[in-house]
């Protein structure tokens, strides 16, 4: 009697008439979809992962505002000395552009792990892999939530001329929860088969913080004619764009058409590349972990 063998791993959800190489697209997208309709469980997840952080604690999650907002007040203070600038004007830059970054750096250093730090629940758990990733991205969407206590404060203390472009603020955080996805998919298969690269990528993260104008403007830069063409090279810099599609309309500045398109560029070849891995990886996950 013929025997067919599968590779069937933990929470895939196939026919049992159906029988398909572990390696389809179809498989690959079904996990995506399983695990977005898991939303409650990822949600909950995801808010218990914020609340066990800071239980007993008696301020609770307003520690997240507090701590970036001490940071942010004293590297404003600090930088709009040294670049002799309004602090009215570059506090808030300073702090949207770090509410902005611990969004991507948390998908980043925290995407490289996800699939090792939930081990226990990808070999126990009959869940889908995209169900950790979209958990990893709902508890920075809290921790951004949360930090936007900073701006709302931030524009009482110093007004800025919010308009219509301020609602661009939606799509451009989607697209960076869209970005973030695609990394941790990425980054998270890739460091699960090859232990070396959490550290790699924590360092690498670390670099790109001091090259992206956190702390730092291009429009200051460019205004000193000795670095003006050398500022310009910021652009190279893919985080670049991402930061800056999501600080102008919260400060209410000027929107750049380019940095949309470019984001849109790197988000279709990001979710490619994520795609692919997916495909041809995701069978292995549950053995590497």
């Amino acid at each position: 009697m013929a025997v067919t063998v599968t590779d069937n791993e933990p929470g895939d959800l196939v026919d049992p008439v159906e029988v398909s190489s572990p390696r389809s697209w179809k498989r690959a997208f079904a996990d995506l979809a399983a695990g977005w309709r898991q939303r409650p469980l990822w949600g909950y997840l995801g808010w218990q992962d914020i609340k066990q952080r800071y239980r007993r604690s008696v301020l609770g999650p307003l520690w997240i505002s507090i701590s970036m907002g001490v940071i942010a007040l004293g590297l404003g203070i600090l930088y709009s000395a040294l670049f002799q600038v309004s602090i009215a004007q570059f506090l808030p830059h300073v702090a949207v552009g770090l509410l902005i970054w611990n969004f991507i750096s948390g998908c980043i250093i925290e995407g490289s792990e996800v699939f090792i730090s939930n081990e226990g629940l990808i070999k126990f758990l009959p869940a889908p892999l995209s169900l950790h990733i979209y958990r990893l991205v709902w508890r920075q969407t809290l921790f951004f939530l949360h930090n936007m206590v900073v701006w709302l404060a931030l524009m009482i203390i110093f007004p800025h001329p919010l308009g219509l472009t301020s609602l661009l603020a939606f799509p451009a955080f989607a697209l960076l929860a869209l970005n973030g996805a695609w990394i941790a998919i990425l980054a998270g298969i890739l460091a699960t088969r090859f232990r070396d690269i959490p550290p790699i990528i924590a360092s690498v993260t670390q670099l790109i913080f001091y090259l992206t104008p956190i702390v730092w403007s291009v429009d200051i830069l460019s205004d000193n004619p000795a670095v003006r063409e050398r500022a310009q090279l910021v652009e190279l810099n893919p985080v670049f764009h991402f930061v800056e599609i999501l600080r102008q309309p919260l400060l209410g500045q000027e929107i750049v058409g380019r940095y949309w398109l470019v984001a849109g560029a790197i988000t279709i070849v990001g979710w490619t590349a994520a795609l692919v891995c997916l495909r041809n990886y995701r069978s292995r996950v549950a053995y590497w972990v």
